[in-house]
């Protein structure tokens, strides 16, 4: 069964940093495009950040100079680090994978910015 599973969220100050991690099931990581989007209460779920399986990455304008998001393929996982962090980044962050025919999801890790 394939599983994505995030980890690093939390509260931090503004100006500050997190990273988040998301640990994938082995058999979908390789060729799958990854994500991070984020959802705050009533909103829809945005686009972060998206990286192929060679290492091509894009960003939201929003995040753009401030999160990087990478991938180590031998450890099937991908990350995003989140710097100089802003209250309108809170939101509940969800990994993805995305291949020609499937899309999985994590079930999120809230992030929450405040003073």
């Amino acid at each position: 069964q394939v599983q994505l599973v995030e980890s690093g969220g939390g509260l931090v100050q503004p100006g500050g940093s997190l990273r988040l991690s998301c640990a994938a099931s082995g058999s979908i990581f390789s060729g799958y495009v990854m994500g991070w989007y984020r959802q705050a209460p009533g909103n829809q779920r945005d686009i972060v950040a998206t990286i192929t399986s060679r290492g091509s990455a894009n960003y939201a304008d929003s995040v753009k100079g401030r999160f990087t998001i990478s991938r180590d393929n031998a450890k099937n996982s991908v990350y995003l680090q989140m710097n100089s962090l802003k209250p309108e980044d809170t939101a509940a962050y969800y990994c993805n994978a995305r291949g020609l025919i499937s899309n999985y999801w994590g079930q999120g890790t809230q992030v929450t910015v405040s003073s």
